[in-house]
């Protein structure tokens, strides 16, 4: 178990993760040739939509070890619209690494993944990619994570030149430099020359290790009391003949702890720096066994698993990714799944190796696999062996909460905690070519779903469409495009149709007749009807309808259900733009009915008079409105409420939320079109935001007369 590590790689876009994962496979000799993104040949990133973008879009795991560790590593995407994928793989990691640009230090997208490792408490090494590059420069970098992230940084590395001419890196710790002499031009980096940095090599640069060296001791001695005794018991005189291990386990107790991060430093695409990156993997990065859960002391040895990601495949139906916490998983055994409280059968296991996989004859504890075989199961499922075993946990942790007598359906503190999804942000219609195809999209997008939780599809009622929720522009450009490859539907999407409402501005009055003589019956009806605008808190489509006195005498029962029908079918399309008609009271001032006449004949005649009755009290069109909460930084607030103005949005209120501002608005859902990308670029994907439905409200005359226009195409 201690020699296993399950890391994530974690970054903003363009920092360089795919890279530095095809690296780290290369020189573990998992791969034979030296992927490269921009070629579209690595190994993490095999979808079709990946290799044209270059961007990673899934996360993809990979199986390698490196002198005698098994690392189970996960290469998660960058973009803001992907952020429930790098969610749920941190959700069962025990580390990270986070990378960065050296030339440009903490970005956005940077921020956000840190918070996100945060909250689920993991320890990470960061490295500083691209040293390279022109305007590298580890110094800025190395401050902006002291500023930005607010953490402490340990550096563990000095860099050998910067830019252009960046060539090899110093181990402060072991004070050993390790050079990359390129003997071709295709130099893989394999050959390296480490050797004991002496003062007569390089005096300036001995000095500067020597300094760095003595600034992390005295960083680790105060975060570290263990350390700190024997920096001062022993060593006190002279830190230089403090041995490399002692420091090397002082520093991983600090990471463990989360006090601290690590710092290295080197270049993916130049293959320097990535073996020592590997090194302090195993180094400094937990083990399973040394992250502690409450929950494994109730499952003792039995199985315990997470299943954090779907996917699809062709031949073998829906792959499970499951990490297991406790017990062991065999082949050809029967599980149950919790959240769904059922019992299922699993035939495969394999261990995955991005697109490809290897079959296992069992798993181990704190390992990563893919499970063949399992139908029911979603993201953020509990997997353990039996519904015995889960009523025997439930009973200890029972125990465990101080002997009081709980039932034993109470499995639910046995669930780990799922994956927490964010809100869908942009949304957007879809439409099959042809009806006939409806099924098979219905198919394509219930099977999406259960590989992405973030992308909801819902009907809506008014319209009828089928409206996408997703979490960006791009995100339901990717959706569109999969259904195009993988389910070969060619689908439409448009923009939603918002669903209006009509609803009255004054009372009015009108009477009507129907005379027919069908056959040898004469149906005949008079009706008048008074309408006006109900003055209520909550809003409803369906008419309220009253009966005056005098009618309510004379009225027969059965002809009541006539009335309101005629009535309700009447609102269900107002008469201005075929929208439903909301907030009316309907009053029957009067009937006549002769005694032949049949009860559609009354609906059709108490219909038209309502019609009439609608036009007369003249139509008013109400849209919906959303309530906007946006979290923004303070230097991007006035650009942000600027174009919130543009919107015809009402700012409520702004409050303070650690070093960001929290707006409060209320805008028409007619103008949030595409405002997720909008937002981003104006914040320079800094800002987040959250839509909900929050009321309708009144157009005022002229935007009125601009939206009959347009729906007249008259514009």
């Amino acid at each position: 178990l201690c020699r296993i590590r399950n890391i994530g790689i974690m970054a903003h876009i363009d920092a360089g993760k795919t890279t530095t994962t095809e690296r780290m496979l290369y020189y573990s000799g998992y791969i034979r040739t030296l992927g490269d993104v921009d070629d579209g040949d690595t190994v993490t990133d095999f979808m079709v939509q990946e290799r044209e973008r270059g961007i990673t879009i899934q996360s993809a795991a990979v199986t390698f070890d490196w002198k005698d560790y098994r690392i189970n590593l996960i290469d998660t995407p960058g973009h803001v619209d992907f952020t429930v994928e790098v969610e749920r793989c941190l959700r069962v990691l025990d580390g990270a690494v986070a990378v960065f640009d050296a030339s440009a230090g903490v970005e956005a997208q940077t921020l956000t993944v840190w918070r996100q490792a945060d909250k689920h408490q993991i320890p990470r090494i960061c490295f500083l990619n691209k040293m390279d590059k022109n305007r590298a420069s580890f110094t800025y970098a190395v401050e902006s994570i002291k500023q930005k992230l607010k953490t402490k940084p340990l550096l563990l590395q000095l860099p050998i030149g910067e830019a252009k001419t960046f060539r090899g890196l110093v181990d402060i710790v072991t004070k050993e430099q390790i050079i990359w002499k390129p003997t071709t031009d295709l130099d893989d980096g394999k050959n390296f020359e480490q050797k004991l940095l002496l003062e007569a090599d390089d005096p300036n640069l001995f000095q500067e290790v020597q300094d760095a060296r003595n600034t992390l001791i005295e960083q680790i001695a105060d975060l570290d009391d263990e350390f700190a005794e024997l920096v001062l018991g022993d060593y006190s005189e002279n830190f230089d003949l403090i041995p490399a291990d002692k420091l090397q386990s002082a520093i991983r107790r600090v990471t463990l702890a989360q006090k601290a991060v690590p710092v290295v430093c080197g270049s993916a695409l130049k293959n320097k720096g990535v073996q020592p990156l590997l090194d302090a993997i195993t180094m400094y990065l937990p083990a399973p066994n040394e992250r502690s859960y409450e929950f494994l002391q109730w499952y003792k040895d039995d199985l315990c698993a997470l299943a954090f990601k779907v996917l699809h495949d062709k031949c073998r139906g829906p792959l499970v990714f499951v990490r297991v916490y406790s017990g062991s998983l065999k082949p050809q055994s029967a599980v149950y799944n919790i959240n769904k409280s059922c019992t299922e059968r699993m035939s495969r296991l394999l261990l995955p190796f991005a697109d490809q996989q290897i079959e296992i004859p069992s798993l181990m504890p704190g390992n990563i696999a893919v499970t063949v075989g399992l139908k029911q199961s979603a993201t953020g499922d509990t997997i353990v062996s039996s519904k015995a075993s889960a009523v025997a946990a439930a009973r200890r942790a029972g125990r465990d909460a101080g002997g009081e007598k709980r039932s034993t359906s109470d499995v639910d503190n046995l669930l780990l905690a799922g994956v927490e999804i964010p809100d869908p942000v942009f949304f957007c219609t879809i439409e099959p070519p042809s009806m006939a195809k409806q099924q098979d999209l219905d198919n394509a997008l219930s099977c999406l779903q259960r590989e992405d939780p973030s992308l909801k599809v819902k009907l809506d009622p008014d319209t009828g469409q089928t409206i996408l929720c997703g979490m960006g522009e791009l995100h339901i450009e990717i959706i569109h495009d999969r259904i195009k490859r993988e389910y070969g539907i060619e689908t439409y999407l448009g923009p939603l149709q918002i669903a209006y409402r009509e609803s009255i501005l004054n009372a009015a009055q009108t009477t009507d007749t129907l005379d027919k003589t069908v056959g040898d019956k004469r149906h005949f009806v008079t009706a008048e009807l008074e309408v006006k605008p109900r003055l209520g808190e909550r809003a409803t489509t369906k008419p309220v309808v009253k009966y005056a006195a005098s009618v309510i005498e004379v009225l027969p029962k059965e002809l009541q259900g006539a009335i309101e029908n005629g009535i309700t079918n009447s609102c269900i399309q107002g008469p201005l733009l075929g929208f439903p008609v909301q907030d009316i009271d309907v009053t029957v001032q009067s009937l006549m009915v002769h005694p032949d006449t049949s009860h559609t004949m009354i609906s059709a005649c108490v219909s038209r008079c309502m019609q009439k009755a609608l036009k007369k009290a003249g139509i008013q069109i109400l849209e919906p409105l959303m309530n906007l909460e946006i979290t923004v930084s303070e230097d991007h607030l006035s650009a942000a409420l600027a174009d919130l103005a543009q919107r015809r949005g009402s700012v409520q209120e702004i409050q303070t939320r650690q070093d960001n501002r929290v707006v409060v608005a209320v805008v028409p859902l007619a103008e949030t079109m595409g405002y997720s990308t909008v937002l981003r670029s104006l914040t320079s994907g800094s800002a987040t935001f959250t839509l909900e439905l929050a009321s309708y409200q009144a157009l005022n005359s002229q935007e009125q007369s601009a939206l009959l226009q347009r729906r007249m195409g008259l514009v």
